[in-house]
């Protein structure tokens, strides 16, 4: 049987890729990290390693011994906690040692190239659920007004720029303002820093990067993203078409439409 290896961050993201492989009649192989990954994904995969970050050596070692020849990464890995709980073995220190700059996209690459020199090909995640890619338009009811438009084309210059340089995805602007931008702290807590300042009707922009590996650490939206927003009153959330992991599509909608909020994929 052909195998695939997971490596599984946080959220549903790397339940629902192993049971699409799974449908597909592939064996998956996780490794999977303590404390990010639902315990829930042991029951989804033929076999699962539990690894603490940083365990590059464990991780190489559960595919080769397994004879993984592709491997794909899903879900997130907490960022603040690279400052906290990061213990890396022998491998992992080889392999963060060659960093000059620890960006996300840097210390992804850098795994990836490590993977690739043992024999084990990085594949992308989206290939076994492209149907979780945004698609192009207005995906609510309302649609944005002129002014929120002219704000989504200002946000998403800021957020492009924000992403060429490798902080993050996410900005929040309202008229022509920039509000917040998304760092370590991640998406939500930038749109509950941007829409206190906003008091009403900002507009949130989240984009892929320039340079994004298309592989790996996509923007995603969800449920959650809606939910922060309509906390803070934020009236629209404009993303990428074909580059944003859209999770739970119909609910986001269905909540977008509830709270007035435009969601509008470009």
């Amino acid at each position: 049987m052909e195998k695939i290896g997971l490596i599984a961050g946080s959220g549903k993201f790397p339940l629902l890729i192993a049971e699409s492989a799974k449908k597909r009649g592939l064996k998956v192989i996780a490794v999977a990290h303590r404390g990010e990954t639902m315990p829930e994904l042991a029951d989804q995969v033929d076999e699962i390693t539990w690894i603490g970050l940083g365990q590059f050596g464990r991780l190489l070692s559960a595919f080769k011994s397994r004879e993984v020849r592709h491997a794909l990464m899903a879900g997130a890995i907490t960022k603040s906690k690279m400052f906290a709980n990061v213990k890396p073995d022998l491998k992992g220190l080889e392999v963060i040692g060659k960093l000059l700059i620890f960006h996300d996209d840097d210390i992804l690459k850098a795994v990836a190239r490590e993977l690739e020199k043992e024999g084990i090909i990085v594949v992308s995640s989206t290939d076994y659920l492209p149907e979780l890619l945004a698609p192009s338009g207005c995906l609510t009811k309302r649609k944005p007004s002129k002014e929120e438009m002219d704000d989504i084309e200002f946000g998403w210059m800021v957020a492009k720029e924000l992403g060429r340089l490798d902080i993050g995805h996410c900005v929040v602007v309202r008229r022509k303002t920039v509000l917040a931008v998304e760092a370590i702290e991640g998406t939500d807590k930038a749109i509950l820093r941007g829409g206190a300042l906003a008091k009403e009707g900002g507009v949130v922009v989240k984009v892929c990067k320039p340079n994004q590996d298309l592989r790996f650490d996509l923007p995603a939206v969800g449920i959650s993203t809606v939910n922060v927003m309509s906390k803070v009153n934020a009236s629209v959330l404009a993303i990428e078409a074909g580059k944003t992991i859209v999770f739970d599509k119909e609910e986001m909608i269905q909540m977008a439409d509830r709270n007035g909020i435009a969601i509008f994929s470009r």
